[in-house]
């Protein structure tokens, strides 16, 4: 019988694209540094550069001053990252719906997600769920990071549930799905169209409110 569900937060909970978007017309409108380019043309190479979440962005803002010209420095536009992306996050459809499912049905629910502490920490803030969570485990925090098969088993441990009792939700199809699935949990992907499909045999939803289907002849 199932006790847990555990997310991954980026591109599962947190709709990343739409997010950075938003991020990126507020941040180009607050600082007039970046009117020398059209907005379009900063944010679309803001995302080629950023490569889904997977590029540090010391990296992509260096990139991007150089091939645009900005006078600006990399550290400036980082930090302003750092404070202001949480004022712009944006969930997925269904978020909401299905953690109060999850909490009604008494079942322990976790985070495990790579990242910096407090950055992760004010997106999940941004989101206003955090209060929905019994356990949250930040790479950084932690020293290890997905798909260390050790980070899943800390979330369960704290959890005090087995991984056999547990569901892990994700978009990524190695760091989430098949890492979870190897360290015991059964692993739902999140479908994401920028990713090939995980290689192991594996459930799978487009939106979140659909675990509550896959969820009901687990908790009968």
């Amino acid at each position: 019988m199932i006790k847990g569900v555990l997310f991954d937060l980026d591109g599962t909970l947190l709709d990343r694209d739409q997010s950075l978007v938003a991020f990126l017309q507020n941040q180009y409108n607050r600082i007039p540094a970046l009117h020398c380019v059209e907005m379009n043309a900063y944010i679309q190479r803001f995302i080629e550069l950023d490569q889904k979440g997977y590029v540090w962005k010391d990296q992509v803002y260096q990139k991007l001053i150089a091939e645009l010209n900005l006078e600006l420095t990399w550290h400036s536009l980082l930090d302003d990252y750092v404070e202001s992306f949480q004022n712009h996050c944006i969930g997925f459809s269904g978020l909401i719906e299905i953690l109060d499912y999850l909490k009604d049905k008494k079942l322990k629910l976790g985070v495990i997600t790579n990242g910096f502490g407090r950055f992760q920490m004010n997106n999940i803030n941004g989101l206003k769920i955090s209060h929905y969570f019994d356990v949250i485990i930040i790479s950084e925090i932690e020293g290890l990071r997905k798909p260390d098969v050790e980070i899943f088993q800390r979330a369960l441990n704290r959890l005090e549930i087995e991984p056999h009792e547990s569901i892990f939700v994700g978009d990524h199809p190695i760091n989430d799905v098949e890492a979870s699935i190897h360290s015991g949990m059964k692993g739902i992907w999140k479908e994401d169209d920028y990713f090939d499909k995980p290689r192991c045999h594996h459930l799978s939803i487009r939106d979140l409110i659909e675990i509550k289907g896959i969820l009901e002849s687990e908790l009968e």
